[in-house]
């Protein structure tokens, strides 16, 4: 009940308590901002963090904090995670707050174009990062609301600006891991390897069997080689019956 009410305490108007189930996390949402969904949850489990061994982790674009929160499942070491929109950082630190994570996540204020000022170039071993996904053309239909459009649209941060910061703070050697759309994979490519990130790995996530892609994981390394990109098999959100597949279950809950 002191928990309930502790957690009850912390919520301002329109918003609401989802779980991260695996890790058993409460999470701070609101519909009147940009919540988190299925892709964050598949590029946290995606990407490859030490779990013991000591590393700094980095989570851009990192919203209500889904990814880092996710990510402490994962690993030992603390996670960073880096936000613009007020609104977002302050759900994501009161989630910090709710579940007593402290010690493991905490949450930096900012504008990637500028994070060189807060976090120092080639020091960072593995960054995550669910960007917005659509060009800021002038035929894109936005919504209204800025934190939806800030989100989802390249308005304050474009692709090659992306891969440029994270070029920036990785380690030689450091990984980047990707959620995008398979539509943007060229430039996708192109940006990485025009800022010293070698594409590794690719999955391609299709929500059932019949369907188009809708979805790509990537992974990248910095000053890695040209050769060696894997394509993995296809991740299936569904299967036949319109369920989730026995893989995003796993993913998802911890089931096998």
């Amino acid at each position: 009940m002191e928990k309930e009410e502790k957690s009850l305490s912390l919520l301002k108007e329109g918003e609401r308590l989802d779980v991260l189930k695996r890790e058993n996390i409460q999470i701070i949402q609101s519909s009147t901002v940009f919540s988190f969904s299925l892709d964050a949850v598949l590029l946290a489990d995606f990407a490859n963090v030490p779990r013991k061994r000591k590393a700094t982790i980095v989570d851009f674009c990192s919203g209500n904090g889904a990814v880092a929160f996710l990510l402490t499942g994962k690993t030992e070491n603390p996670v960073i995670g880096v936000e613009v929109q007020d609104a977002l950082i302050d759900m994501a630190r009161r989630t910090v707050q709710l579940n007593q994570l402290e010690e493991r996540v905490s949450f930096l204020h900012a504008d990637i174009n500028e994070i060189t000022q807060l976090i120092r170039p080639d020091s960072v071993d593995v960054i995550t990062c669910n960007p917005p996904y659509f060009k800021d053309l002038p035929s894109s239909t936005k919504n209204d609301l800025g934190a939806f459009t800030i989100a989802r649209h390249e308005i304050l941060l474009k692709l090659p600006e992306l891969m440029e910061q994270t070029s920036r703070l990785l380690k030689m050697n450091g990984k980047a891991y990707f959620v995008h759309r398979p539509d943007r994979l060229l430039e996708v490519l192109d940006a990485m390897r025009a800022n010293r990130l070698a594409p590794k790995r690719i999955r391609f996530i299709y929500p059932r069997v019949g369907k188009e892609a809708n979805m790509m994981l990537l992974e990248a390394i910095k000053d890695g080689k040209n050769e060696g990109l894997h394509i993995l098999p296809p991740l299936y959100v569904h299967d036949e019956n319109r369920e989730y597949t026995e893989e995003v279950q796993a993913i998802l809950f911890g089931t096998e």
